[in-house]
């Protein structure tokens, strides 16, 4: 079992591989090799020193023969070019999003048309491909079956990569599935250029002792999901079988991974109610056109039937999503934020 991760030195790479890593299996088939290709890498990371781990650097697109130099059992796409760097550079996001995934497609299809494995190919796509159009307003709650009308370039060509994915599948080159994520928060680190990134920026920042700009309106509702959720469902979504019933992929429709609906109010609420008013005044609401443009126009309310199927399910409340947060980089943030963000323990029992 060969299995081929791309963005493998991203956020969303490093969790997915350290998951795969921790149980050396995929679908109760032992893992021989886990291959992260990415343009960054970064050598220290104890997860590049894992044995079964092979590391490709460099663009997709000119590493593909290093990607497909022995059978690829299982290809987790992962890498992209993120909303806000879309918009700004067109051309950046058509080669990375779209040249990018083809070329990934038509390596995948020579190897089975050459006698090799059919590739399960794992697409991550985004709630960015939905949009209200003017003359088509999106309904109040969105499913698989609401029509992806997208307003932004990033929205569009994850739509186009849906697309490509469906007919290879469909025309037996790859076995694809889809994964349309919501946005992720809170995820650690430094901001990036997603539109979104905001979402992370408003709790990951105050709580390191930082200053932190909400560039929209506070009553703006989102679909948000944890980092740990996120990476349950890409996993679950990989290897499900096809079929009806519980468990199971139905069809080549993609999934909507499930969703939290919230506020951005509300994030804020729970920011001080977790960690305390010094921690969430640090906080400024400037709003910011551009970026309400196009996280406004992404839904915020989705039917979670078929993640249900999957047996995936949201996040209780983002109380849960910050105190995970909390848990899992408590390096990252300031010690008066963390100790007042700490659960009161329970009074002994005389």
């Amino acid at each position: 079992m060969r299995i081929v991760i791309t963005g493998g030195f991203g956020f969303l790479g490093r969790q997915v591989a350290d998951r795969l890593l921790e149980t050396r299996t995929f679908r109760g088939v032992p893992i021989d090799r886990l291959v992260l290709a990415d343009r960054f890498v970064q050598a220290d990371a104890p997860t590049a020193a894992d044995p079964l781990v092979d590391i490709v650097q460099g663009d997709l697109t000119d590493r593909l023969d290093d990607l497909f130099a022995e059978p690829v059992d299982v290809l987790i796409h992962l890498a992209s070019a993120v909303s806000a760097e879309c918009e700004a550079d067109f051309d950046l996001g058509m080669s990375a999003n779209v040249d990018g995934t083809r070329a990934l497609l038509e390596a995948a299809r020579a190897q089975s048309v050459a006698g090799g494995p059919t590739a399960r190919v794992v697409f991550s796509s985004s709630v960015a491909v939905y949009g209200s159009d003017p003359a088509l307003p999106l309904p109040p709650v969105v499913s698989e079956s609401t029509l992806p009308t997208p307003r932004s370039s990033y929205g569009t060509q994850k739509l186009v990569c849906e697309q490509l994915i469906a007919d290879y599948t469909r025309r037996g080159f790859v076995d694809g599935r889809v994964t349309r994520l919501m946005t992720v928060s809170v995820r650690p680190g430094k901001p990036n250029a997603a539109a979104s990134g905001f979402l992370s920026c408003i709790i990951r920042e105050p709580l390191a002792g930082l200053p932190a700009t909400c560039p929209v309106r506070p009553d703006l509702r989102v679909a948000l999901a944890s980092p740990r959720r996120t990476v349950e469902g890409i996993l679950r979504v990989a290897e499900a079988e096809r079929g009806e019933g519980p468990g199971r992929l139905n069809g080549g429709v993609p999934v909507n991974l499930p969703a939290l609906t919230v506020t951005v109010a509300e994030m804020l609420a729970t920011l001080r109610r977790v960690a305390g008013d010094a921690v969430a005044d640090l906080v400024t609401i400037a709003p910011d056109r551009d970026v309400e443009a196009i996280v406004g126009s992404w839904p915020a309310v989705f039917d979670n039937a078929r993640a249900d199927v999957l047996g995936l399910e949201a996040d209780p409340s983002f109380e849960s999503v910050v105190r995970d947060y909390l848990e899992d980089h408590s390096d990252a943030v300031v010690a008066d934020a963390l100790l007042t963000a700490r659960p009161a323990r329970p009074a002994p029992i005389d």
